[in-house]
């Protein structure tokens, strides 16, 4: 989140709330008073790096939010006229002023907010908020530009690295086989969650990023007359644009809002960073010790979310919010997957006459459904379109959209572990017969990505009061162990009983692996709702004990690890808190 010496920009729209919901006046006029000073504060410390010989590397950060402040006010000139730019200018140089110790110009900046109309306030807070939106942006251009930086100069490691962290393992004596085995069971879930009172709004993300992205290119050593122009037009209009756009939001969030908008961050960030993540962890291992060179780490670095799933006082999410948040899910992951198979397929255009291919791939090539003459010398090509076709009707099987027509039909995958195997065939073929090299990109980062994502996206944590999911687990325990008597069992044998069906992996079964259980026994008012989890579980996912599941009964994740032993999902033994 963007935040300048501890102020957060939501607080901007919590007072603008309370201009529109017609709260006292004088409580608004008072915040916007402390707005002012720590608007004072972000350009006094931006300043104070001027007097500073050893802070020169703070010049690109200054230029940075002159550029930014300068477009802002120009567009509030033109937007807004003349007399709100004359307004917007004597606060800031007031504020200034008795931040550098003028007690006068406290009564002078207080008088001059008291006397200010309700339509003046809110545009003194969306001048000053939006100054601390780009400024924020700026900011995290020049912490990236910083680290970069470092990176060319070839500094020691920086705190938050894997490098550093191997640093320290080898200094504490920390052996390669231990590292090791700490990869193999190690786990990292961040949960993503979401409020119906989020404030931000995508469209007002959407061209932040804009300018972040136009801040990066300026960062480039050297333009021509023409580019700099276009881009200082482009920043005009995304500033432009944000100014013209609705800071708040009028309406409450909808559950599937809160879905979407959760989805958007996997677009932005991890479904491309996180591969990348794991090259750089491969990397710094490398450097650690050349032994490891060829030990690829499992994924140990995994999404959740609870989006969809939280039920714990929240009545709009049911068991078809949940069924949406799955469906939704799976047509993020899958669809980056057809993107990146069309893309591999138009890389791989090797020919069998001038390299060898292996076995797996000459038969993943025969089994391929394309048929093209254009195409009989390039095995890689076709297999690569033979599981095109098999991604395709595993979609059409989980009931969603196809984003281009595969050249034939095919036979759907019963799990994201067989596409990953039919990758890692590619992979093999391509190591064994001198074209190694060809691994290390997109191929490699699709590989990871089906890894760690499969083909549900992100787990979901279940939130629920705690006598739902009492009788959820009994359920799920009369269908795999008849005569346990669950509900009857007190919080002690409870326990191990869940814990002896966890270690014999028998509950912790893959088709319902993806739900993790949240206990809220304090939340009554969801006990009493007629759509339970149980229905949910036995909707989606059917537990049952065949032990050849079928297409629709397959898990929208697979098993975190093959060599871990126990699955990251697994239901918790009841516990008091959430």
């Amino acid at each position: 989140m963007h935040c300048i010496l501890g102020f957060r920009y939501t607080q901007v729209e919590n007072w603008l709330a309370c201009c529109f919901n017609h709260r006292v006046e004088q409580r608004v006029y008072r915040r916007t008073f402390i707005l002012c000073e720590r608007y004072v504060q972000v350009k006094t410390n931006i300043a104070a790096t001027k007097a500073d010989e050893g802070m020169d590397k703070e010049a690109p950060l200054r230029s940075d939010i002159r550029l930014l402040g300068r477009i802002l006010g120009d567009t509030i000139r033109s937007q807004e006229g003349e007399v709100v730019f004359d307004l917007v200018e004597t606060i800031r140089q007031t504020s200034i002023r008795f931040h550098r110790g003028d007690e006068a110009a406290r009564a002078r900046l207080a008088a001059a907010l008291d006397g200010l109309s309700r339509d003046d306030v809110i545009r003194i807070i969306r001048a000053f908020s939006y100054f601390s939106h780009l400024a924020n942006i700026a900011e995290d251009q020049h912490h990236i530009r910083r680290a970069r930086s470092h990176a060319i100069a070839g500094s020691a490691p920086r705190q938050g690295t894997f490098m550093l962290a191997l640093e320290r393992a080898r200094k504490a004596g920390i052996e390669r086989r231990a590292l090791e085995e700490f990869f193999v069971t190690a786990l990292v879930c961040p949960v993503l969650t979401a409020h119906p009172t989020e404030v931000q709004r995508k469209s007002t993300l959407d061209r932040e990023r804009e300018v972040a992205r136009l801040l990066a290119e300026r960062d480039r050593p050297a333009h021509t007359p023409e580019e700099e122009a276009e881009m200082d037009d482009a920043l005009r209009r995304a500033v432009l644009t944000l100014w013209q756009t609705s800071i708040l939001r009028r309406n409450r969030l909808k559950v599937i809002d809160e879905i979407v908008n959760g989805l958007s961050y996997y677009d932005y960030t991890f479904l491309t960073e996180l591969p990348r993540l794991y090259e750089l962890c491969e990397a710094a291992l490398t450097g650690f010790d050349p032994a490891l060179k060829d030990f690829e780490p499992p994924s140990f670095f995994r999404m959740g979310s609870w989006i969809g799933g939280d039920r714990d006082g929240n009545p709009f999410v049911t068991a078809d919010t949940l069924h949406q948040a799955l469906r939704m899910q799976s047509d993020r992951a899958i669809g980056i997957y057809f993107e990146e198979l069309h893309a591999l397929g138009a890389e791989l255009s090797l020919d069998v006459r001038l390299v060898d291919v292996s076995d797996k791939v000459k038969v993943l090539a025969e089994r391929s459904p394309d048929r093209s003459p254009h195409r009989q010398e390039e095995p890689y090509r076709r297999a690569i379109s033979g599981l095109y076709a098999r991604l395709a009707a595993t979609a059409r099987a989980l009931e969603l959209p196809e984003p281009r027509r595969p050249v034939a039909d095919a036979e759907p995958y019963a799990s994201a572990a067989a596409f990953l195997d039919d990758l890692g065939a590619l992979h093999s073929s391509l190591t064994v017969n001198r074209s190694a090299a060809l691994t290390r990109g997109r191929l490699k980062r699709l590989r990871r990505a089906v890894d760690v994502f499969g083909f549900h996206l992100a787990g979901i944590d279940l939130r629920q009061n705690s006598d739902e999911h009492e009788r959820t687990v009994a359920e799920l325990f009369d269908k795999i162990a008849p005569g346990t008597a669950y509900l009857s069992l007190d919080e002690v044998a409870r326990s191990t009983c869940l814990r002896a069906r966890s270690r014999r992996r028998a509950f912790c079964h893959r088709r319902i692996s993806t739900i993790r259980l949240r206990f809220a026994r304090n939340s009554r008012s969801c006990a009493r709702r007629p759509t339970r989890i149980a229905v949910t579980v036995r909707l989606l996912f059917r537990a049952t004990s065949s032990p050849k599941p079928t297409l629709r009964q397959t898990c929208w994740k697979r098993r975190c690890c093959s060599r871990r032993s126990v699955c990251c999902g697994r239901p918790r033994a009841p516990s008091r808190s959430t």
